[in-house]
C-alpha cells in the first residue's frame, strides 16, 4: 500500500511518500480503508524525537492517529464491525510504528466508533483525538457543572474549539484565549473570546471577577502560571501542554483511547451539538506539507490528509 512514514526523527523532510507492507490484522482488530486523516500538534512532536521517552518506535513509523475510512476486514475474533462500515478511531497503540497515514490501517476495535452520519470524512477525521481529550479533559478530569465558568486556552485551535462546544453543552459559561482574527469564530461557538498575551489575567478578571472555576490549559508555561492565579476558591486546573500542572496543585492530562467515548462524541456529533472546522486539506503525498502547516500554530480548527480513491 501507499503510506507516509519517515525512518528516522527529524523536520518534515523526514517524511516520505511511497509503498510499505500491508498491515496485518490481529483477532480484536479491523482492516480500515483510510479515506481521511487528521494532523495533531503531537504527530510532529512524534516525529522530531519528543516523545521518545514515553513512546517506542519501531522504524520506519507511519504518523498519524486520526482517521475516518471504511471497513474492509473483520478480525476473527470481532462481531462489532462488518465490511463496509464506517468507522472514526483514535489509533493509538503504546508505541510509533502503525499509523494512519496510509491507504489502510489495521485499527483495534478499542480506538473505533461509528463515524457520525452527518460529517464529512474529512470533518469526522477531526473529530477523535481533538474531541476524546476535550470531553475526557472537561467531563472526567474537571468534571464540569452547570453554571460554572470555565477557561479554555487555544479556543479556536483543534482542541480548543471542541472544548468550548462541549463546555457550553455541559452548561457551563466559557471564557477562550483566541487572537483578534479568530473572536468571532469563538463567538460562533458559543464562547467568550479574550486575545491572550500581555494583560490577559486583567481581561479575563474583567469578565469573571471572582475568578474562574476550572482551566483547561492547551498551551503551558507562562500560560499555566496566569491560569493558576485566575481560578476561583476551590477552582481547578487540568493541562494537556505541560506537566508543571501539577506544581499548581492541578493535573496532567493525557488523552486515551476510549471507544464507549468516542461513540458518545459521534452521538453528539449527530445532533449537532459538536461539529468540527476543517481548515485545510492535503492530499497524502504532501503529509510533510501538512505537517508544516500545522506546525505554525496557527490553524482554526483541524489540518486534514486525505487519501483518495477511484
Amino acid at each position: 500500500m501507499k503510506a507516509i512514514s519517515y525512518a528516522r526523527y527529524g523536520g518534515p523532510e523526514t517524511l516520505e511518500y511511497g509503498d510499505v507492507p500491508d498491515p496485518r490484522v490481529g483477532p480484536d482488530s479491523v482492516l480500515v480503508k483510510v479515506r481521511a486523516a487528521a494532523v495533531n500538534p503531537v504527530d510532529w512532536k512524534c516525529r522530531d524525537g519528543h516523545l521518545d521517552a514515553i513512546l517506542q518506535p519501531v522504524f520506519p513509523v507511519i504518523p498519524g492517529w486520526d482517521v475516518s475510512g471504511v471497513v474492509v476486514q473483520p478480525g476473527a475474533s470481532v462481531t462489532e464491525y462488518a465490511v463496509g462500515d464506517e468507522v472514526i478511531g483514535y489509533v493509538r497503540e503504546d508505541f510509533l510504528s502503525r499509523g494512519t497515514f496510509a491507504e489502510y490501517v489495521a485499527a483495534p476495535v478499542r480506538t473505533l466508533a461509528r463515524k457520525p452520519r452527518n460529517l464529512t470524512h474529512e470533518e469526522a477525521a477531526g473529530l477523535p483525538l481533538t474531541g476524546l481529550t476535550a470531553y475526557q479533559v472537561l467531563v472526567k478530569a474537571l468534571e464540569v457543572k452547570r453554571g460554572e465558568t470555565v477557561l479554555v486556552h487555544a479556543a479556536a485551535g483543534g482542541v480548543g474549539s471542541i472544548a468550548v462546544q462541549l463546555g457550553r453543552h455541559l452548561g457551563a459559561r466559557v471564557i477562550g484565549t483566541a487572537s483578534e482574527r479568530n473572536h468571532d469564530f469563538v463567538r460562533g461557538l458559543g464562547g467568550e473570546p479574550v486575545t491572550y498575551g500581555v494583560g490577559l489575567a486583567e481581561r479575563v478578571r474583567g469578565l469573571a471577577p471572582e475568578g474562574v472555576d476550572a482551566v483547561f490549559d492547551t498551551v503551558g508555561g507562562e500560560t499555566l502560571t496566569v491560569s493558576a492565579n485566575l481560578l476561583a476558591t476551590e477552582g481547578r486546573l487540568v493541562s494537556i501542554a505541560d506537566a508543571d500542572a501539577v506544581d499548581y496543585g492541578g493535573r496532567y492530562f493525557f488523552v486515551r483511547p476510549d471507544a464507549a467515548d468516542l461513540l458518545r462524541l459521534s452521538e453528539l456529533a449527530e445532533q449537532g451539538v459538536v461539529s468540527v472546522h476543517v481548515s485545510e486539506t492535503f492530499p497524502l503525498e504532501r503529509a510533510a506539507d501538512a505537517h508544516r502547516s500545522n506546525q505554525e500554530g496557527r490553524t482554526r480548527g483541524k489540518i486534514v490528509v486525505t487519501v483518495g480513491w477511484d
